[in-house]
């Protein structure tokens, strides 16, 4: 450390930092005042000497990125915000109140200098691995990562995750602070005060590991200024401790987590830590330095065009190597699975804008998210049943108002022999249940590939289920497929009822609509291939036209396109058929778990294949 004068100063800022953590908590009458009081030293540290951030340009491409993993200390975040000068001692009071920018868990958009929602721990530092990779391989820009992690989120899988892929993409420019107070909610943590145990781990994942006492603010800065000049490796620095550092009444003691003092108690804390000050400290600013690729020309998107039966989930993969030579912001990760989602076709071309995750779902979303905050039109892919590993990233993608796109290929029954551990059959429910969402799910390749360009413009979480088998192309090369559409493949005044359909079970109704036509009996298809937001307007057209709707669909009866249908109607404030009523709506989706066998066996056996729909149409009165 440098002279006393900066050691002085660095204490003071600590001793802020606490004071307010403790005021703002006490003012709301809630939050995790100990969890931010234990940390206090290591931000103050990074702040005066080592963050190099413009608080009055949130947005410039060479900020270091601050990212709280432990989200719940978010009163030593804003009170760091107050510190720099970001935010005045009035706003930091409205801590956790209604209308209030300081939420009890940091949230962006609502804060400029919050790059990612945490709160959901475990996550932040899959977060921090996209933003990292973007800033070496991609940007190439010198702005270095810190993540602050607590120990009880290190029992998440999802950290170790983050902890393998840093380590194999070598993110040198990132830094983990482990802020090991030892004491979690209920008690003390798996490992307690055992570095050892994490450095031991820390290395064999491939992390230069520094073990140091929290506490003390020359080793602090050594570790800092160590990190930093570490090359070939990321940092992870163990800190040892205490929760409620700095008052007797709280430091490493148990049964306080998430405890606000009371107001007795925060007044006398506050003058054994000298006082509350509303002192502003300079951070230093970021060099200015631009993207690598910034003032770049964006290329005309050549749309693949297609004559011939192709999968869905291949048509995926040609879209995204059309993006990917229109546009250089186009990122792609994978879990190891490109090879079948065909997001190996993009990997092939642009191999320094695909990332590899493996067999890593819970990560490669983080990451995700983490390069569409820098600004990249990130594309990830898998199974659509594995996608489900790693929901708690897409629900806080979306809080994150993160713009992810998502791919899930190999979905239904109709995949075939694999059998039920790889039949994505939730997944159309558990996409439509995040809030701002768009679903989609294409029945041919023409539809796929606009679709898939339209995602890439789409705000939000963007879900698109893919089909493993080849399918028959439908549409001409030049027809359009806005979001909240649909296509009315068939139609008649003489119609007896509506069929409503999407992917592969909009193939089997085509079939159904043959052999009904034969016998002389007229059906509607509708592809409502946009399942979240829906066609109301279509759907509500076919209701009055034809009285019966028919819904078919590779997924099971809860949450997929036929209650999406049925939400549909629910939202109407009129009456939606020529009798007054609502429309009947029957429901043909797989209702057993299926077994091994071919994709034909598997739909009949489901009750979603053309026989079936011929049979329900047939069983209307």
């Amino acid at each position: 450390m440098a002279e006393a004068a900066t050691v002085q100063s660095i204490t003071k800022l600590a001793q802020q930092l606490r004071v307010d953590s403790i005021r703002s908590t006490t003012q709301a009458g809630s939050g995790h005042p100990t969890s931010s009081m234990s940390a206090a030293d290591l931000m103050a540290v990074l702040m005066s000497k080592y963050l190099k951030y413009d608080f009055k340009k949130p947005e410039h491409p060479n900020n270091d990125r601050l990212i709280f993993s432990k989200g719940h200390a978010a009163p030593l975040l804003y009170s760091l915000y107050k510190a720099a000068g970001a935010i005045d001692d009035k706003e930091l009071l409205t801590l956790r109140k209604m209308g209030s920018r300081l939420e009890g868990h940091p949230v962006p958009e609502i804060l400029p200098w919050v790059d990612v929602a945490t709160g959901s721990l475990g996550q932040g530092l899959a977060m921090g691995v996209g933003m990292a990779l973007s800033g070496k391989f991609l940007d190439k820009l010198p702005f270095r990562v810190w993540v602050l992690l607590g120990d009880s989120e290190m029992a998440e899988g999802s950290v170790w995750e983050a902890m393998a892929c840093a380590s194999h993409y070598k993110l040198d420019n990132m830094t983990a602070i482990l802020d090991m107070n030892r004491l979690g909610q209920r008690g003390e943590t798996m490992l307690g005060w055992h570095s050892d145990v994490y450095a031991e781990r820390g290395r064999a994942f491939g992390w230069n590991v520094i073990e140091i006492d929290g506490h003390n603010l020359d080793k602090i800065d050594a570790a800092y200024k160590d990190a930093i000049a570490f090359s070939g490796q990321p940092t992870l620095i163990i800190a040892k401790t205490e929760k409620g550092h700095g008052i007797p009444l709280t430091a490493n003691k148990d049964g306080w987590h998430g405890k606000p003092l009371s107001p007795e108690q925060a007044k006398e804390a506050v003058e054994l830590l000298g006082g509350a000050q509303d002192t502003v400290y300079d951070v230093q600013k970021p060099e200015d330095k631009h993207p690598a690729n910034e003032g770049r020309a964006v290329k005309d998107f050549v749309i693949p065009k297609y004559d011939a039966a192709v999968a869905t989930r291949e048509a995926y993969g040609d879209a995204l190597k059309a993006l990917g030579a229109s546009d250089d912001k186009v990122v792609v990760v994978d879990a190891e699975v490109s090879n079948s989602t065909y997001a190996d076709k993009f990997g092939h071309s642009f191999l320094e804008r695909f990332f590899e995750m493996y067999i890593a779902e819970q990560c490669m979303l983080g990451v995700a998210i983490g390069l569409a905050n820098r600004g990249k039109i990130c594309f990830a892919s898998t199974f659509a049943a594995f996608l489900s590993r790693g929901y708690d990233f897409i629900r806080m993608g979306a809080i994150c108002r993160s713009n992810m796109r998502l791919c899930g290929s190999h979905a239904g029954v109709s995949i075939g022999q694999d059998g039920p551990s790889q039949m994505a059959l939730e997944d159309l429910s558990m996409m439509r249940a995040i809030h701002g969402s768009t679903v989609l799910y294409p029945s041919d390749g023409v539809s796929t590939a606009h679709l898939v360009k339209t995602m890439s413009e789409t705000k939000g979480i963007s879900y698109m289920r893919t089909t493993r088998e080849k399918t028959p192309i439908l549409y001409k090369n030049d027809d359009t497929f806005p979001i909240g559409g649909s296509k009315t493949l068939h139609s008649s005044d003489k119609d007896k009822a509506t069929i409503v359909a999407c992917g592969i079970t909009l193939h089997e109704s085509m079939k159904a609509y043959e052999e009904l036509k034969k016998e002389g009996i007229n059906v509607r298809i509708i592809d409502a291939y946009s399942v979240k937001p829906i066609d109301k307007e279509a759907l509500a057209k076919a209701a009055k036209e034809t009285g019966t709707l028919i819904v078919v669909e590779d997924h099971w009866p809860e949450g997929g396109l036929g209650d999406a249908v049925l939400d549909a109607f629910a939202s109407c404030e009129k009456t939606l058929n020529s009798a007054g009523t609502l429309p009947k709506i029957v429901k043909l989706a797989v209702k057993g778990m299926a077994g091994s066998g071919t994709p034909q066996e598997l739909m009949d056996e489901a009750g979603i294949s053309a026989k079936h729909v011929v049979a329900a149409v047939k069983g209307l009165k």
